[in-house]
């Protein structure tokens, strides 16, 4: 009997430990991933053609066999792009659905409050869509990242400037949270370089549409260069009342302002601004047939016009699907992190730049574009620069 027993007990924790042991989102036939966006609030124009994107090329994966067998599933979560909400999507996430990683989710303050209950928990943040240096450092296992910082955006945008364009007092508007506040100290760090000093600086609220004092208190400080850190209706909205005031000061954004929304939506009160960019905006006479190619079915699946985001979407998933594959069968945490650690690309069909991952970096690249609305397309003026 004793030995019946104990052979009982063991058996089951063999079973236990083999439970414990096996990484959460993974089955033999299944990878579940998640997604936090903003499906609802004033960055929706962004997530919808974001998801998209996602949801385009995980079925392109798994029409195609899965990843090693595994065919992705995608939940999303609705955040609202309110850091509460995103808390909630991250914990349903998390505990209920048990991803296997969170990927792209969008906006900086969401991220920043939804990767410690994603790392708690061993689930990867993969590649979010923020520019945020929060989003990589201070270096996690659990933390990957690839767009270039807003903070290395905006402080080469104002050297390159300064020194090509001649701007002498630069100010700043921003938004008043963590992803502004990027935006603030990579101008002043650019400056600071230049032996420069801000001239003004001001903010607003998230959600706001009345930039008129901000701008008149730009104006008063007689700013010639205004670097800007909003994203599409608080951008159209800070450069059209400086326009209705008849001050004709250049602005300048970070990748949150490059989209096809700001010329299309601000027509010609925001011809001329500059903005720093990581990829190209897929415009249907895009030079590269694979680029035509991709709109077309993207077109034909959602019958409207993708848009960056939507290549952003359809890139992330590109990126996750290779590393996975890499990290063989067996699929962990742990063989993920490790493939990813060995992960590398050329610049893609959509013009982003090369990338590297590694052992200590986290992040795939720190250089950005400068890019200016004319005629009302977006034309990138640099390539990818990091002075």
């Amino acid at each position: 009997m004793k030995r019946t027993l104990v052979a009982a007990f063991a058996a089951a924790g063999l079973v236990a430990g083999t439970a414990m042991a096996q990484t959460q989102g993974i089955t033999k036939n299944e990878i579940v991933l998640g997604t936090i966006q903003d499906m609802s609030g004033p960055l929706a124009s962004y997530s919808k053609p974001l998801v998209n994107g996602m949801r385009m090329h995980i079925d392109e994966i798994n029409e195609a066999g899965g990843i090693n067998g595994r065919k992705i599933r995608l939940i999303v979560e609705d955040s609202g792009y309110d850091p509460k909400k995103g808390v909630l999507a991250a914990q349903k996430l998390v505990q209920k659905d048990k991803v296997f990683a969170v990927v792209g989710t969008i906006g900086t303050p969401i991220n920043l409050a939804t990767i410690p209950i994603q790392s708690e928990k061993r689930v990867i943040n993969f590649l979010p869509l923020t520019a945020a240096r929060q989003m990589y450092d201070p270096p996690s296992p659990y933390k990957w990242s690839f767009a270039a910082p807003y903070y290395d955006q905006v402080r080469a945008g104002v050297k390159y400037m300064v020194k090509n364009k001649g701007v002498k007092r630069v100010c700043v508007l921003y938004q008043d949270d963590d992803f502004g506040l990027e935006i603030a100290q990579g101008v002043e760090q650019g400056l600071k370089e230049m032996n420069m000093s801000l001239a003004e600086r001001t903010t607003y609220k998230r959600g706001a549409t009345d930039f008129s004092s901000q701008i008149q208190r730009l104006r008063n400080a007689n700013c010639d260069f205004v670097v800007l850190g909003t994203v599409i209706r608080e951008t159209i909205g800070a450069i059209g009342e400086a326009r209705k005031i008849g001050w004709n000061v250049e602005f300048m954004g970070s990748t949150a302002s490059y989209d096809l929304f700001i010329p299309k939506l601000g027509g010609k009160v925001v011809e001329g601004f500059y903005t720093m960019s990581t990829s190209n905006i897929p415009y249907p006479d895009d030079p590269s047939k694979n680029v035509r190619d991709w709109i077309q079915r993207y077109k034909a699946k959602f019958n409207e016009e993708p848009t960056l985001f939507s290549a952003y979407g359809w890139t992330v998933i590109s990126h996750f699907a290779k590393v996975a594959e890499k990290a063989g069968t067996n699929l962990t945490t742990d063989s993920f992190i490790a493939a990813m650690e060995k992960h590398s690309t050329t610049r893609d069909m959509f013009g982003a730049d090369e990338m590297s991952w590694g052992k200590g970096k986290h992040l795939g690249t720190t250089r950005a574009r400068l890019s200016q609305i004319q005629n009302g397309r977006w034309v990138a003026l640099t390539d990818y620069i990091t002075e």
